[in-house]
């Protein structure tokens, strides 16, 4: 049922309206009603009513100055109605600048107002509609972005999207939380825009590859208590839900996008040692720091694997993968501790193929078609054959990325102009730092990239300073210094000629869609 407040100074009109419409029929129930415009303004913020009706004279603020007022501070505002005992276009005109539903002159008509009741329900639905799909697939994006950092996925693109779809910037200060049941019996599941305990702009939901829930949290000006308060009460739904404990796992505090991965890292490690738990609660990656406990953390079983799956060797790969379980058996080591250094083991290497331009997805989505999500794998006889399936696909598709990487200095000259664009390079200095020939290292640069290096370097230095654009409030001069122009003119015409305006026209543009 769709809610309604009626605001208008006199209390029979107030009377008549709630009497005579049937509200139920037409969707709508009443939620509150006000004789003046600040009575509203207050009950609007208490009620968050979806169509507001008001009069257009009100003492001290009229019904327009009132709409007014109410778009400036309810996201997303009510539709809204005028109601008016004057047949007075110039009023009408008014209503309408302000893009109200309808204007109704008094006494109201039965059929008139349940007509247009109608079509505003409508509308409303509709627009919520699209407001939870849209905030679905935001919620997807969000996701899968915070899944690529927390695998050590890092690039400028990525760094460009966080600001865009997390508002992150590289000072921002994160804590990552991780939240499983103990027995292992059930799966916690946080919902999207539900970060229970938590307020919703400062938690972004995410699940690892095991399966566990995670919370990407914004921590700075968030107390200790209140940090402890919202995981106590993550922990409490959870385990209520579940009806098996939960164990909470918070790290430490890291800054900005590419502290992601370590943070993650930091609760897979409370994970690795949770098992000791048996009544689960909340643990923090410092606390155990401060005991000395990490040292309980086994994460060393698999150093010799990781170094074999570099040299390539399958069999070198299988016995020191045996070994590591053979060590884990013999120490008694829990299966969720298990899995734990199992996670950290797939993610290293999801990080090394990232770091050789490869595509960790193509080894994950295959390893998990094949043997279904890590959190189902509860034994050591399963957990072994995984790790040695995702080695041996691991170890060749590296040694491919190698063979191809290994003599390519394009691909070196790529990769460090896209990191250092911001500074004074030319193409005569990078040929000389790579050993090579000028002319012919610019040859290779548009075979590999389609464009001249001049143009390469220019739109990445546009894109870098759209993003400044969009984001800060700084001068146009300052920002063609940051993105790596000396001449402030050149800068304007190479971004009037990439993008079709001028940077100062690209702002204003770009702010007033904000508005």
């Amino acid at each position: 049922m769709l809610k309604v407040m009626i605001v208008d100074d006199e209390p029979w009109v107030l009377e008549g309206l709630r009497t005579m419409v049937n509200w139920e029929k037409a969707g709508f129930e009443v939620c509150a009603e006000a004789l003046s415009a600040g009575e509203a303004l207050r009950l609007i913020r208490e009620h968050r009513p979806d169509l507001l009706l008001t009069d257009i004279n009100l003492p001290v603020m009229s019904g327009l100055e009132l709409i007014a007022a109410v778009k400036e501070t309810v996201d997303p505002p009510p539709r809204f109605v005028i109601l008016s005992g004057y047949d007075d276009f110039n009023y009408a005109r008014t209503a309408l600048r302000h893009k109200v539903d309808g204007y109704l002159l008094k006494p109201v008509d039965d059929e008139e107002i349940e007509e247009l009741l109608g079509k505003i329900r409508a509308i409303i639905h509709y627009e919520t509609a699209s407001r939870l799909e849209e905030r679905k697939k935001h919620n997807i994006l969000v996701h899968n972005l915070i899944s690529r950092c927390v695998q050590g996925d890092w690039s400028q693109e990525l760094e460009h999207a966080a600001y865009g779809l997390l508002g992150l910037q590289p000072d921002t200060e994160l804590q990552c939380i991780l939240a499983a049941a103990i027995s292992g019996s059930g799966t916690v599941s946080l919902n999207e825009g539900d970060t229970e305990g938590f307020p919703d702009h400062l938690g972004y939901v995410f699940q690892d590859p095991a399966g566990r829930a995670g919370l990407l949290i914004r921590s700075a000006g968030l107390s200790t208590e209140a940090l402890e308060a919202a995981a106590a009460q993550v922990q409490k739904v959870q385990s209520a839900k579940l009806g098996v404990p939960v164990a909470v796992m918070i790290s430490g505090r890291g800054n900005g996008l590419r502290a992601i991965q370590e943070l993650y890292t930091q609760t897979l490690e409370v994970w690795g040692l949770k098992y000791r738990k048996e009544r689960g609660g909340i643990f923090y990656y410092n606390d155990l720091r401060t005991a000395r406990l990490t040292s309980e953390f086994t994460d060393g079983h698999f150093t010799r694997v990781l170094d074999e799956v570099k040299e390539g060797v399958h069999e070198r790969i299988r016995a020191a993968a045996r070994e590591a379980f053979a060590a884990m058996t013999a120490k008694r080591v829990s299966i969720d501790a298990a899995q734990a250094e199992v996670a950290h083991l797939e993610m290293t290497l999801c990080r090394s193929i990232a770091e050789m331009q490869g595509d960790p997805d193509q080894i994950m989505c295959a390893m998990h078609k094949e043997y279904g999500n890590m959190g189902g794998l509860r034994d050591y006889y399963k957990l072994s054959l995984y790790v040695d399936r995702l080695c041996l696909e691991t170890a060749a598709y590296l040694t491919e990325l190698r063979a191809h990487n290994e003599g390519n200095t394009i691909y070196n000259v790529i990769q460090y102009v896209d990191l250092e664009f911001r500074s004074k390079l030319q193409l005569q200095d990078l040929a000389r730092q790579f050993h090579m020939n000028s002319a012919y290292l610019g040859q290779l640069f548009r075979k590999e990239t389609g464009r001249s290096f001049s143009d390469y370097l220019n739109e990445k230095r546009i894109e870098a300073a759209k993003s400044l654009l969009k984001r800060t409030q700084l001068k146009i001069s300052d920002i063609a210094v940051q993105v790596g122009f000396s001449n402030t003119d050149y800068f304007i015409d190479k971004f009037k000629n990439k993008v079709g305006s001028s940077p100062s026209v690209y702002k204003n543009a770009h702010n007033n869609k904000q508005l």
